[in-house]
């Protein structure tokens, strides 16, 4: 079952189209991200998802509901963090819980979130006197007490330490396991690749790519890397000998082997072996979704 589903999603501001023509379905329970550089059109994608900005065209259904055509039954059903999103430091915190708690008309109590959080003993702090990490929860605990099917977050984790933003993973984990959805974005993709179940890839409003992160990957089509140390000249004999090999490059006593083919270390390993070839500092480097990410959006700015 799709808990949202956008068809040709158009947004624009006066001649610069944010939105063009998106498509995407999200999986119910499933933890989706979307990835994209900086002005991609992250941010301006949610915020027509869930009715904060009205479209230009196309379609929006989120759990079953137009967020232009009932954006009230909708704000009910989902909780929303938003990078963007600023709050008075002036404002203590079971301050800004209660003032959340009175816009929905079936809140959680949002004293059990502070202790699922560990912050109930700074109930009574003023959010300015919060950490970075201690902040983010906040924004967690306020995008769940509509006790929401769908939980949106932009960017989380920007700004925090590794630490703090493996907490938060954690806690993103736990929103899955209890049976909700969540739509995320992020710039880091550690934390895509850790925490998503699909991910699409959008840059200057459209998305490049869509699928899982092995998927993604594959898509990319980058070679894997072999590499190792030996003093002996064996670059014409491994090209005669190993086939599926697309490039070798050789810099003093190092050897980087460029294939796609994932058991070529085992026929490597077995050559050396068969000649009496001496080897050390074998390695083997796989593409990543960082390299594929990195690949996909290049590729789209040189087509532009």
């Amino acid at each position: 079952m799709n808990v949202i589903e956008v068809k040709n999603l158009i947004k624009k501001y006066k001649n610069f189209t944010a939105v063009d023509h998106i498509s995407l379905e999200v999986e119910e329970g499933c933890i989706f991200g979307m990835l994209g550089p900086n002005g991609a059109g992250k941010t301006t994608t949610i915020e027509c998802i869930i009715g904060l900005k009205n479209r230009d065209g196309g379609e929006v259904n989120v759990l079953g509901i137009d967020p232009n055509v009932d954006y009230k039954k909708l704000y009910n059903l989902i909780g929303v963090q938003l990078q963007e999103t600023s709050y008075q430091d002036k404002i203590k915190v079971y301050e800004i819980c209660e003032l959340f708690t009175s816009m929905y008309e079936n809140p959680v109590d949002y004293h059990i979130l502070l202790d699922r959080f560990g912050l109930h003993d700074k109930a009574k702090s003023y959010l300015s006197q919060l950490s970075g990490g201690q902040r983010q929860k906040i924004a967690i605990i306020l995008a769940l007490i509509s006790n929401p099917k769908l939980v949106f977050l932009d960017e989380l984790t920007t700004g925090l330490d590794p630490k703090s933003r493996r907490e938060m993973w954690d806690y993103i984990k736990e929103l899955k396991n209890e049976g909700r959805t969540v739509f995320m974005t992020t710039h880091y993709m550690e934390e895509a690749a850790y925490l998503c179940d699909k991910i699409c890839i959008i840059n200057d409003g459209k998305i490049i790519a869509l699928d899982t992160v092995d998927g993604v990957i594959d898509l990319a089509d980058i070679d894997q890397v072999i590499s190792f140390e030996t003093e002996e000249d064996i670059v014409q004999l491994i090209e005669k000998e190993i086939k599926g090999i697309n490039k070798i490059e050789k810099e003093n006593k190092k050897l980087k082997i460029y294939s796609k083919r994932e058991d070529l270390l085992t026929d490597l390993v077995i050559f050396l072996k068969e000649k009496s070839i001496k080897y050390r500092k074998i390695d083997i480097n796989r593409p990543g979704l960082e390299d594929a990410f990195i690949k996909l959006t290049e590729k789209t700015r040189k087509v532009e």
